[in-house]
């Protein structure tokens, strides 16, 4: 756990360094700082704005019903009971009206949170394996990362549009044009190293709600269960039904348009083909070594989600509090 914190702390440092240093250079260099400035202003004021209306665009995109607890006991009192035992208000709690297994949280702020399983997933998980997704979703809340994620993606904004005024604008307005090139094609280096970082912090934060599920009181068993469940859920749906929600899929769980390869990976796993991962199943990956081809590793470094293999590898490790 301590590992995990002191990566994302490292990585936070390095993401506002690495911004800070370009603002530094082009401060230094140009007269016309006020060109910069104003783009600047530019992606700060539409981060803004995704911020403050991105649960209304969620609500909409995944056809949201927020649901009382009559409509629906179980549901309720499972939300219930973990947000008391992770000491945060009571989410609003919805029912996503698509077909994608899944759950999702979002939200502005802690009082603002809202958690959502979809229509696909209701049917699919036991008690104990939706407790398991929906302590997931809480600790996605809880630990802040909607805002994170938020604060953390204007960055690679900022590159994109420092790389695209001094590329396309900048040789038009000052003699030294090569400098302007050279800057501009650093800032769009930066932009592409940049958006890999904020990747790689989405890809910690599943492992932080991960284990902020566990804490919770849920087993790892039910958390990877769930996991492999839904994998198989999504693998059975057509391509049409996954572009539903492919622009925010960086909210599920897992990756769905990733199902039909990680039921793959983790059917290696579930050694008796029950349909779960089992303790005994856990316990013989976490004394095992997983090492991810070539091409896992690139798809992986392209993702807002974790391998599979080495996330329940991950979740081997924990134990119940």
């Amino acid at each position: 756990m301590w590992s995990l914190q002191l990566r994302m702390w490292l990585l936070v440092t390095l993401l506002f360094g690495v911004i800070y240093a370009l603002i530094v250079i082009i401060g230094s260099s140009f007269l016309h700082v006020g060109n910069f400035s104003f783009y600047l202003i530019i992606s700060v004021v539409m981060m803004v704005i995704q911020y403050m209306l991105g649960p209304k665009i969620v609500e909409w995109s995944m056809r949201v019903k927020y649901i009382t607890r009559v409509e629906n006991p179980r549901l309720f009192q499972m939300v219930e009971a973990l947000s008391v035992r992770a000491n945060i208000p009571m989410p609003r709690i919805g029912v996503a009206q698509i077909d994608i297994p899944n759950a999702f949280a979002f939200g502005r702020s802690l009082k603002d949170g809202r958690v959502c399983v979809t229509n696909g997933i209701m049917n699919l998980l036991s008690d104990e394996e939706l407790r398991a997704v929906l302590g997931h979703e809480l600790s996605h809340l809880k630990n802040h990362d909607v805002l994170t994620i938020t604060l953390l993606s204007v960055i690679p904004m900022v590159m994109y549009r420092i790389a695209w005024q001094f590329l396309f604008y900048g040789r038009r307005r000052d003699e030294r044009g090569g400098n302007t090139v050279l800057i501009g094609l650093a800032a769009f280096f930066f932009y592409f190293l940049t958006n890999l970082l904020v990747l790689y912090a989405s890809r910690i934060r599943e492992y932080f709600a991960d284990r902020g599920s566990v804490l919770l009181g849920n087993h790892p068993k039910a958390l990877a269960s769930s996991l492999y469940k839904l994998a198989y859920g999504s693998a059975k749906l057509s391509p049409e039904s996954l572009k539903q929600t492919e622009g925010l899929k960086a909210f599920f769980i897992n990756d769905p348009s990733q199902g039909r390869k990680e039921v793959l990976e983790l059917s290696q796993l579930d050694l008796d083909k029950n349909g779960i991962i089992d303790a005994a199943e856990l316990e013989l990956l976490r004394k095992s070594n997983i090492r991810l081809k070539l091409g896992d590793k690139m798809m992986e470094l392209l993702s807002t989600h974790p391998n599979m293999l080495k996330r329940i590898k991950k979740l081997s490790e924990y134990t119940v509090q």
